[in-house]
């Protein structure tokens, strides 16, 4: 699937600025990216975030993704390049505020889809709101554009 690529969230890492259907292609690839980086962020992937990641993708963007490909998105490159956080920083500007906010909440969601929420768990999501400048205002569902 050319969305596990997350070639535009690469595009507008190196500086360029989204058209219109760019900007909504990274809000794509930026979901898929910081789910599945979510479901080894305990180091203790389960088959729920997997599904939940599936799910979570198919109600935000109509898109199936298979397992494969989260598990790409999970491992990718990328990572190598830049941590996750920085990638979320420079991209998530280029996102509105209810991109943003609602790919805190798919997260949050997806934290609490296996038997526990684990410290290391509420850290990455810390790392990512505040990577993504979401507002509690905007996790609360209060947002604006």
């Amino acid at each position: 699937m050319a969305l596990a690529s997350l070639s535009n969230v690469l595009k507008i890492f190196g500086g360029d600025e989204p058209s219109d259907e760019e900007r909504q292609q990274l809000f794509k690839e930026i979901m898929l990216m910081t789910l599945a980086r979510a479901t080894s962020s305990d180091a203790n992937i389960e088959a729920v975030e997997i599904e939940q990641v599936q799910s979570a993708v198919k109600e935000a963007i109509g898109e199936e993704i298979s397992t494969a490909d989260i598990r790409v998105a999970a491992a990718s490159q990328l990572y190598e390049d830049a941590p996750l956080d920085k990638y979320l920083s420079r991209c998530g500007k280029k996102l509105t505020a209810s991109q943003r906010a609602q790919i805190a909440n798919r997260l949050a969601d997806l934290i609490r889809s296996d038997s526990a929420v684990r410290s290391m768990e509420v850290d990455f999501f810390n790392s990512v709101v505040e990577a993504l400048k979401v507002t509690p205002a905007q996790i609360a569902g209060l947002v604006e554009d």
